[in-house]
């Protein structure tokens, strides 16, 4: 098995674990035991969007150094190694900001809601739930706000 592979192995695992959860049922661990407003409304409309990153910070850092590394193993000398070694780390910074940036990509859907005393909101969230237009729900206002079905 080539050895420059099982470098790549561990940072395609670190990206791909730094994919977040949106869902309305997903709850970071800063927002449980946190209290949150919680009004009833109404749907009144519906959107699917896509949902990506705006950081590939971790992606782009594992990928240099995993390139790095892999690259350093080119050629025989010291010359040779430290050019492999800048090559390999600016070809894994870009393939790392790329796959990164390919896994945190999400669908999702937007909801615009009515609340009962006439505020009106847009709250993103993931798609494991999918509200209609006139459905009544409950926006759950907080650091981290979404729209559930009102039961």
């Amino acid at each position: 098995m080539n050895k420059n592979f099982l470098y790549a192995v561990p940072f395609v695992l670190a990206v791909a674990a730094c994919a977040p959860r949106i869902g309305s049922n997903d709850y970071s661990y800063g927002a449980v035991r946190q209290a949150s407003n919680a009004f009833p409304c109404t749907v009144v409309s519906v959107r699917t969007v896509n949902v990506s990153s705006n950081d590939n910070t971790v992606g782009t850092a594992l990928g240099g150094v995993a390139g790095g590394v892999a690259g350093s193993t080119i050629g025989h000398g010291s010359a040779s190694h430290t050019f492999g070694a800048l090559g390999g780390a600016a070809a894994g910074m870009l393939i790392g900001n790329l796959a990164q940036d390919a896994m945190m990509k999400q669908s999702g859907y937007e909801y615009v809601v009515r609340t009962d005393n006439g505020q009106i909101y847009s709250v993103t969230q993931g798609t494991d739930t999918l509200l209609s237009a006139g459905q009544r729900c409950m926006l759950i206002n907080g650091a981290e706000s979404r729209v559930i079905p009102y039961y």
